[in-house]
């Protein structure tokens, strides 16, 4: 489903979008929110590959699987413009980050046990490589690149990739329905339950206030700070097994956040609409 459905709806999408209607002003609110959080969970926790990890918990929206169906079915195609040109970078950027922080980490602890060395310049290119090389952002740039052309897509492939792109939505929902069904939460439930009101709650409120700082708002800004809300997404699970840190309570963490995501987001969106509707 992920390797067919999403890059078709990403390619059509991004189609018929200009470079120059993109904003980036709102998705630098929220990378700017992120980036706060991030930093400030290893000011907390101090910098060691846990904060490192628990970082990103913090920070990582479920921007492809929720993001997507929900935004279009709320916004329509223009929040869906803003929501994807977040999306075109968000693995890029938080990937990145995050591995490096967790290396630099990892090689501090190695230093200081006598172990050995790590390449930095090797692990960025190979954090960078493996964020761009994927189903989600490749679509985004192609579809992109191919609006510049001026061309548009002829009906006999154009009807197929609607088709697709409209079957992602419910199935993504689905598949976040079966994900939840077999996740232990019950062990992990208090740490989980922290995380989750970091990422579902103070995430879109930084925005919010970034957002005011900068002088946005209208529909660009309301994408942002609700992408912002969105639960954890499945990379903090796999960004954890790969490094062996804190497995089962990320687990629980995203499914605790993807739960509570019922009712902050809900009252995000609503909040949002008041404040800039």
């Amino acid at each position: 489903m992920f390797l067919l459905l999403s890059p078709a709806l990403l390619f059509r999408a991004m189609s018929q979008v200009h470079v120059e209607q993109l904003n980036l002003k709102p998705v630098a609110a929220y990378f700017l929110a992120a980036g706060l959080i991030f930093a400030g969970t290893l000011l907390v926790r101090g910098f060691n590959r846990t904060a490192a990890v628990l970082g990103m918990a913090n920070t990582y929206s479920n921007l492809v699987m929720i993001g997507i169906p929900l935004v279009g079915l709320a916004y329509g195609p223009e929040g869906m413009v803003t929501l994807l040109t977040l999306v075109s970078l968000h693995a890029l950027v938080m990937l990145t980050t995050a591995t490096v922080a967790v290396e630099l980490a990892v090689a501090r602890e190695d230093a200081q046990s006598g172990g050995p060395q790590h390449h930095m310049a090797l692990l960025v290119w190979q954090a960078v490589r493996n964020a761009v090389v994927h189903p989600v952002p490749i679509p985004i740039l192609a579809g992109l690149l191919f609006a510049q052309t001026g061309w548009t897509i002829p009906a006999v492939v154009d009807t197929p990739l609607m088709l697709l792109g409209q079957a992602f939505g419910p199935l993504a929902l689905v598949m976040v329905g079966v994900t939840l069904a077999q996740n232990r939460i019950g062990p992990h439930l208090h740490g989980a339950m922290g995380l989750a009101l970091v990422k579902n709650l103070l995430h879109p409120l930084l925005v919010v206030a970034i957002g005011w700082l900068l002088g946005l708002g209208g529909l660009p800004l309301t994408v942002m700070v609700v992408a912002a809300s969105l639960p954890m997404g499945a990379n903090v699970f796999l960004f954890a097994q790969r490094y062996q840190v804190k497995q089962e309570l990320i687990t629980a963490s995203v499914a605790v956040s993807t739960l509570l995501a019922l009712i902050t987001v809900s009252a995000v969106m609503g909040f949002v609409a008041w404040l800039y509707g």
